[in-house]
């Protein structure tokens, strides 16, 4: 397993994804944070943290759940499980500030674009993930992005966090 992004490094990369966002939407009036479940929630809350730092406001938070939007649900390649989003404000008319820690295929994003319009018509939807380790299938790319990482079909981007796995930082395996 090889470092790509060490603790202090990831630090300070989400408080780069944070002021991008607020640079991005020129402020937070009318902005909300979405994570994808399940790691894109903590770098959703790590931006929130920053973002109220940055600017004194407590932008909403909310986290999608993008199982049944699968486009391999009925494949059977789906090992998802759906445990809900938890979205408690209305995202029509919004500025969503979509999180999620690796971008690849492009179809994770996908399914949370359904996933979101299911609830709404929001006024934007801007990316935003830790890791762009490239091999698109679908034509979509991050608004904001950590660090990109060139990698094989064969390598694996694991982020981890210290709310789930008790450190903070990014790795590349290959898979077996």
């Amino acid at each position: 397993m090889k470092t790509i992004i060490e603790q202090e490094t990831l630090a300070r990369t989400i408080r780069r994804l944070a002021a991008e966002a607020v640079e991005l939407e020129k402020g937070t009036e009318n902005v909300v944070l979405i994570g994808i479940r399940t790691r894109g929630v903590i770098l959703a809350r790590r931006m929130q943290a920053e973002i109220e730092k940055l600017e004194g406001v407590k932008l909403p938070l909310g986290i999608l759940d993008i199982a049944l939007y699968r486009d391999d649900l009925l494949s059977g390649g789906c090992d998802a499980v759906f445990k809900g989003s938890e979205i408690d404000f209305d995202v029509e008319g919004k500025k969503v500030i979509l999180c999620d820690d690796v971008l690849y295929t492009g179809r994770t994003v996908r399914a949370a674009l359904a996933a979101l319009s299911a609830l709404g018509r929001a006024e934007s939807v801007r990316l935003f993930c830790l890791v762009d380790r490239g091999h698109r299938e679908l034509p979509f790319r991050a608004d904001g992005v950590g660090k990109n990482v060139p990698t094989s079909s064969r390598e694996r981007v694991i982020v981890h966090f210290k709310e789930t796995d008790g450190e903070d930082g990014a790795y590349l395996t290959v898979k077996e």
